[in-house]
């Protein structure tokens, strides 16, 4: 296991930006500490550019229109100053070891086939340029005292109606990696991993086609997914075609206003049980932060997705997903190992063993009614008891 966390749009780190000094370092250390009441998590995903949860639409080098700059003499990650880098520092200093993941909504508009930051491809003439995007936001990054643990090439390549969004084939992706980005990457000594599809679970024919060709796979670390369509099961089937290649569970969201009961139970049993279970090296909410109207947001992107936390001002209120990613983020640390274990129907469950030699058992009681139950592991017996609807963490 890599990690269990959220993703840090540009909106929740203006919110995060924006409380006064005590409040955020209090908040900071609560999310991504791990003594005390902190939670810890540990993993983290970044937009590459603008994602539809910033204020505004922006690339790291937009140009007038009818202009192009192929030698990215306009590239700059200045948009990201304002809050993204200083939060992100911030965080840094607190766990040191935090994976980040960046991901695109969209290449610079000038490149694109529709010259539109809504929809349309990237064209193949600037493949090439692209390739170079990445490098030069990977080491402004790292200028910055900023490790991107890994990249994927594209947000929801099958769906451009987003604001950002681009729309890339699984073949156009295919061609990008192995004749321009891995090479890219290779020549300036870059070891970020590359992560394609970040879409849906009903298309496993995508990165499956990406990893059978030869000339790509070489370059993929895994494929990374969504649930917004498909089983979490359909993740086995990418590992089973290619088990030497990773999965990695990116992106749910939690709509607004929220259910907490249900919203709690559902991503327990199918994101943190049933990613665990299905060869998830990590599992991401959407996203961090809102504030009370779930803004900020692009004009056209998502209006009901409500973060992790709620920030009004410099007060905070915990929602549905702090409570479904502490559950592990906190107990079951990068490099632990899930192991087997019983999953009975009516208490679906997942265990691991942390790099200090703990177990780790997270339990839902997925009825209406109290059940009581014994875990059993090596010679050590317990009962417990969880009400329905109840999640439990057991470490020993």
């Amino acid at each position: 296991m890599e990690g269990f966390g959220c993703a840090l749009t540009g909106g929740s780190a203006m919110l995060i930006n924006s409380m006064n000094g005590a409040g955020q370092d209090a908040l900071l250390r609560e999310l991504f500490g791990t003594e005390g009441n902190s939670i810890g998590m540990s993993y983290l995903r970044v937009s590459i550019g603008s994602s539809d949860l910033d204020d505004r639409v922006f690339s790291y080098d937009d140009v007038a229109a009818g202009q192009v700059d192929t030698a990215l003499v306009h590239f700059s990650i200045d948009p990201d100053r304002a809050n993204l880098i200083p939060v992100l520092k911030k965080i840094l200093a607190i766990n040191p070891s935090m994976k980040l993941l960046g991901s695109p909504w969209s290449a610079p508009t000038w490149m694109k086939s529709n010259n539109n930051s809504v929809g349309g491809s990237l064209k193949p003439q600037y493949y090439g340029v692209y390739a170079q995007y990445f490098v030069k936001y990977v080491q402004a990054m790292k200028a910055e005292g900023i490790r991107i643990d890994a990249i994927t090439i594209q947000n929801e390549p099958l769906y451009g109606g987003n604001n950002p969004s681009m729309v890339m084939q699984a073949n156009e992706q295919a061609a990008f990696i192995k004749t321009y980005l891995g090479p890219a990457f290779a020549a300036a000594n870059i070891d970020t991993k590359i992560i394609i599809y970040d879409h849906n679970a009903d298309r496993t024919d995508y990165p499956i086609t990406i990893l059978n060709d030869t000339a790509a796979r070489r370059f993929v670390d895994g494929s990374a997914f969504h649930l917004y369509g498909g089983s979490i099961s359909d993740l086995s089937r990418v590992h089973d075609a290619h088990p030497d290649k990773h999965i990695y569970f990116t992106e749910q969201w939690v709509g607004a206003p929220g259910n907490f009961a249900a919203d709690v139970s559902w991503h327990v049993k199918t994101l943190v049980i049933g990613g665990s279970w299905n060869w998830c090296r990590n599992v991401l909410e959407w996203n961090l932060a809102s504030d009370p109207n779930q803004d900020p947001h692009t004009p056209g992107g998502c209006s009901q997705c409500l973060g992790a936390i709620t920030i009004s001002g410099s007060t905070v209120t915990r929602n549905p997903a702090y409570y479904i990613i502490a559950h592990a983020a906190k107990f079951v640390r990068p490099g632990s190992v899930r192991i087997g274990s019983a999953s009975p129907a009516a208490l679906p469950a997942v265990a691991f063993r942390t790099p200090g030699g703990k177990r780790v058992l997270i339990v839902l009681n997925d009825g209406q009614a109290t059940q009581a139950f014994k875990i059993n592991c090596a010679g050590t017996t317990f009962t417990s008891l969880l009400n329905g609807g109840a999640v439990g963490t057991y470490v020993w």
